[in-house]
Parts: C-alpha cells; sequence; structure tokens
C-alpha cells in the first residue's frame, strides 16, 4: 500500500492541519484595579466626613464614635478604607466614588465643596497694620498672637482642632486682638491690662470631651476680646490627640 503523501493538482503536497494558537491570558499588570483599592482623594474623604457630620448631628453617632470615625477617614489612603466608614448610616446608599464627567448629572456638586484645612504657623503678628485667620484651617495646642499699633483676627468657628486643648498667649500693644470661638467648646482663661482691656466670656461646654480653648496673655494700651460666636458649632477635630480613646 502507497502511504506517499497526496499531491494536488499542481503537484504540491497539501498543508497540514494545525490546530487555531490558543489566545494567551492577559498580563495581570493590564487587569483594572479594584475600586476598594483605588487612592483616596481629597474630596472623597470630605464627601464620608460630611456624612459623619450629619450623621453625628442627627444623633445617629455619638462624640466618641464621630471623633474616631473623622479621625479614620482624614487618614483613609484607598476608597475601600473609607467604605466601612459609613456602611451603618443612611446615607451610604447614596455615596459613590465615581466622578461622572462634568456634562453629564451628577458631575458638579450641588452645594458648596469643602475644602482641606490647611495647616497654618503658630504666630500671627501685626506690627501697624492687620492679620486675619479664618475659614477651614488646622489649628494646634499652640498659637501666639502679637498686635503692636495693629489689629489681629482670630476665628476658630470653621477650623478643625487637632490638640483638647488650645493655648492662645496674647500680646497686645496700643493694638486689639479678637477671638472667636464655637459655641460647643470649652472657652477659659483670662490676662492683664495695662492701661487696656483683657475680655475673656468663659463658656464649659457640655461635652466633656469637647476642645478647651485657654486664652492668656496681656494688653498694653490696647485691648484683647475673647468670646463664643452664637450659632456657630464645632463638627470635627481629630481625636486622636484627644486622649479619651
Amino acid at each position: 500500500m502507497d502511504n506517499t503523501p497526496s499531491r494536488d493538482d499542481q503537484g504540491q503536497p497539501p498543508v497540514p492541519m494545525t490546530k487555531p494558537e490558543a489566545k494567551r491570558p492577559a498580563r495581570a499588570d493590564h487587569a483594572p484595579v479594584p475600586e476598594a483599592e483605588m487612592r483616596a482623594s481629597d474630596a472623597d474623604r470630605e464627601r464620608v466626613a460630611e456624612l459623619l457630620r450629619d450623621a453625628y448631628a442627627e444623633g445617629r453617632l455619638d462624640a466618641e464614635e464621630h471623633s474616631e470615625r473623622i479621625g479614620a477617614a482624614y487618614g483613609a489612603k484607598t476608597l475601600g478604607d473609607l467604605a466601612p466608614l459609613t456602611r451603618d448610616l443612611p446615607a451610604h446608599r447614596s455615596i459613590s466614588f465615581e466622578k461622572p464627567p462634568l456634562g453629564e448629572p451628577g458631575g458638579r456638586p450641588d452645594g458648596p465643596v469643602r475644602l482641606p484645612a490647611r495647616h497654618e504657623a503658630p504666630t500671627m503678628v501685626a506690627i501697624f497694620g492687620a492679620a486675619a485667620r479664618k475659614g477651614r484651617w488646622r489649628v494646634g495646642s499652640q498659637l501666639r498672637a502679637v498686635a503692636a499699633f495693629g489689629g489681629i483676627e482670630i476665628d476658630l468657628t470653621d477650623a478643625v482642632f487637632e490638640s483638647p486643648e488650645v493655648v492662645i498667649d496674647v500680646v497686645s500693644i496700643f493694638g486689639g486682638v479678637e477671638i472667636r470661638v464655637p459655641e460647643n467648646v470649652s472657652l477659659i482663661g483670662g490676662g492683664v491690662g495695662i492701661f487696656g482691656g483683657f475680655d475673656v466670656k468663659e463658656r464649659i461646654a457640655a461635652d466633656p470631651y469637647a476642645p478647651v480653648v485657654r486664652v492668656k496673655g496681656m494688653a498694653v494700651f490696647g485691648g484683647c476680646e475673647a468670646r463664643p460666636r452664637k450659632g456657630k458649632k464645632l463638627k470635627e477635630w481629630v481625636r486622636k490627640q484627644l486622649g479619651t480613646e
């Protein structure tokens, strides 16, 4: 029997049949990153912090839970770190970390965006001029205000407290220093007025974990006034430094 391969009409042997080459699996480094492992942005952290503030105001979280979760929110590295912080809250259903295009619904926030709290120097000086500090800024344990023939305004009503106690040391010489604090923090202290006035409207907060603002110093031919601002309440502070854990 002849086992020689047959030839086609042109006298050429037929091309042997081969199996189609199997597709190679996609490289692992090209696989999409799961949402939980995506890095969190400042806007993501602020979105969660805002929901936690609302839950605290509604009584869903007590002061200890709120402070603990706020600290975790600002320290979160990924979206997966943020998700558990609101999982047991009704508002969790509305959280979305997706960023739709600006031309689509939801591309812009409905309300004002709360910017991350800024860092400021621990000393303020006004000499023949004025200095002011207000808005969302991080206040530490010490702040010094020196006004000479000038004026200083310190507004803590929207600040983020990083310490259980804030000591403000005031020196006012032919000048003035005005200090405003949220109405739900403790305000204590006093200073010396030499041909001037040093007025601290003391107030003790109902919350024993609330920060304390202590004002001290002197006013020479000048003045210092510290008082709570009605209607303005502190909503957040970094719990890690409060010493209540």
